[in-house]
């Protein structure tokens, strides 16, 4: 699970020219670590939701890795 979120992240920011992240820590802020925006942010709330078959942000924001990974494993 955790290495499918690292390789979507990686192709959201691969599309802004940025270099892949080589692993995720459950600390990693979505927007400080990660460099994502709002808009990349909606992009991986789609991919995910689609992959998963699970809304991230339903019940709220998410900030971290963790908070993903942890709405994830419900």
């Amino acid at each position: 699970m955790k290495e499918k979120v690292l390789a979507i992240i990686n192709e959201i920011r691969a599309t802004k020219e940025l270099p892949a992240v080589s692993s995720l820590n459950v600390n990693d802020n979505l927007r400080n670590d990660l460099d994502l925006t709002s808009f990349d942010l909606a992009e991986l709330t789609v991919r995910i939701e689609d992959e998963f078959d699970i809304d991230i942000f339903e019940d709220g924001l998410v900030n971290t890795i963790g908070e993903v990974l942890a709405k994830l494993e419900k």
